[in-house]
């Protein structure tokens, strides 16, 4: 199968420091991968990376056969891939769905002088914002959903605000979503039901997924094993960011679990 995001020899440097030092990276259509590494590894600065926000210094980026070498965030996302970020970032004064709208601004076409006119096409346009939005809040259910989609966003609980934010991604209409630390800050119980979202949303909408996590992720196969991600660091030199990493095939019996829990140990699992 062809991969849906193929990268090669990743390389960013910040001054002397490699924060990305050649990456290798295969994601399939309809595989939840999730990439683990400690705090500094690299993981966010690889997703910058990916989506545009940081120019590599090396290596190179494919996307369903477009390189995203280059490319503004913007191309990035009408391309189809959208991201949610490590600290939630919403329009916090803006409604839960207004937030959701934002997502469909890299698929609308209606300008300033449609707006003003108020032109059919505009209005047309706009019903087909506010019912993409109102699919992503409904997957959620009654935690974005109903009367809480003219609450302003700076009234809901942490957990919902992440949970918004992948609605917004949702509403780019993506073919790959990137979910920074996803469940960071969350209680257990709070995890567990991220993780099944997770899977939910490429099992219900056919999302392939790619999460960051720092440490490792105790609900790691609940979606069901799909791909191993392994993540190397130099052997000698106390490095805790990655040279490269590849994706090889795992049996469940092969995850390396102790005692019904996961080793700790630099590299990634499969969500």
């Amino acid at each position: 199968m062809t991969a849906l995001l193929q990268i090669r020899g990743l390389v960013k440097r910040f001054g002397g420091l490699n924060a990305v030092d050649g990456v290798d990276l295969d994601v399939e259509p309809g595989e939840i991968l999730s990439v683990i590494g400690p705090n500094g590894a690299g993981k966010t600065t690889l997703f910058n990376v990916v989506t545009g926000l940081y120019s590599p210094d090396g290596g190179s980026i494919r996307f369903d056969g477009h390189n995203l070498v280059g490319l503004k965030p913007s191309q990035i996302c009408g391309l189809g891939i959208a991201r949610t970020f490590q600290t939630v970032r919403l329009f916090a004064n803006m409604s839960v769905l207004e937030n959701a709208m934002v997502g469909q601004h890299s698929r609308s076409r209606s300008g300033v002088l449609g707006a003003v006119l108020r032109l059919p096409r505009t209005r047309a346009e706009e019903r087909r914002v506010r019912e993409q939005a109102r699919s992503a809040l409904g997957f959620f259910g009654s935690r974005l959903a109903s009367y809480r989609e003219e609450q302003p966003a700076f009234m809901l609980s942490y957990a919902n605000r992440r949970r918004l934010e992948i609605a917004r991604a949702m509403a780019t209409n993506p073919k790959l979503i990137l979910l920074d630390e996803p469940t960071a800050g969350m209680n257990p119980r709070e995890t567990e039901e991220m993780t099944r979202l997770i899977g939910k949303l490429r099992d219900e909408r056919g999302f392939t997924s790619r999460a960051s996590r720092t440490g490792w992720w105790r609900s790691t196969t609940a979606a069901g094993s799909r791909t191993g991600l392994t993540t190397r660091w130099p052997a000698t030199s106390g490095s805790s960011r990655p040279t490269s990493a590849s994706a090889q095939r795992r049996r469940p019996d092969e995850r390396g679990e102790r005692g019904g829990e996961p080793r700790r140990r630099a590299g990634a699992g499969v969500a």
